[in-house]
């Protein structure tokens, strides 16, 4: 994927009743949705579903829960806001969102992202058995908000922790908000909660390392 990818750190697999949740939550979010595996799915989710308007210089990123956004409601496999137009291709970014570790998919990826990270672990508490990587297609400043966004709505379905790499800098803007529970790797990387990322996205400039 071209664009920034964030990973949710798992304590322990997927339970199907999460799992099936999950997946519901992706079906909704898209307006394209594929599944290549259980936990793997390739999307396009509209930045209306994510709370994000592009279309403001400012305050672009608005309160994002995923039961509710205004009149959206989540029911199962459906939500959409009222005379919401799933058609519409223009206001769509691309994702890849997969889970992986042992017996699910990808472990190969996964044990080579989690080589050696003791530091992160000690902040955790746990070692991740599993993890779910959030990709996004695109590199717009956009894509970066989306990519936190929607990563925050799957942390709130399966739980898990944000694991971040941070640009030269951030580590002093990131420092005092909301849901942090740690930075590491001599301010390189940081770690936190889905309310953390959805108050990083809401800071000025906003932007991942890709």
């Amino acid at each position: 994927m071209s664009g920034p990818t964030l990973v949710i750190e798992l304590a322990a697999p997927v339970p199907a009743a999460a799992l099936r949740e999950f997946r519901a939550l992706m079906l909704g979010l898209s307006s394209h949705f594929s599944e290549k595996r259980p936990g793997f799915y390739d999307v396009n989710v509209p930045l209306e579903l994510l709370g994000v308007d592009d279309s403001r210089e400012e305050d672009w990123h608005k309160p994002f829960r995923p039961y509710r956004i205004g009149s959206l409601l989540v029911t199962g496999e459906h939500m959409a806001p009222a005379g919401f137009d799933r058609k519409r291709a223009d206001r769509n970014r691309p994702f890849l969102v997969y889970l992986m570790g042992p017996d699910v998919g990808d472990e190969d990826i996964f044990e080579a992202e989690h080589e050696d990270q003791p530091e992160a672990e000690v902040v955790l508490g746990f070692r991740p058995t599993h993890a779910v990587n959030v990709s996004a297609g695109c590199n717009g400043g956009v894509d970066h908000v989306a990519t936190a966004l929607l990563t925050a709505a799957v942390m709130d379905v399966i739980g898990g922790a944000a694991n971040a790499e941070l640009l030269d800098g951030q580590a002093s803007v990131v420092a005092g908000l909301p849901g942090l529970l740690g930075i590491t790797d001599d301010d390189g990387m940081v770690l936190g909660t889905a309310e953390f990322l959805r108050a990083w996205a809401a800071q000025p400039g906003f932007r991942l390392l890709k």
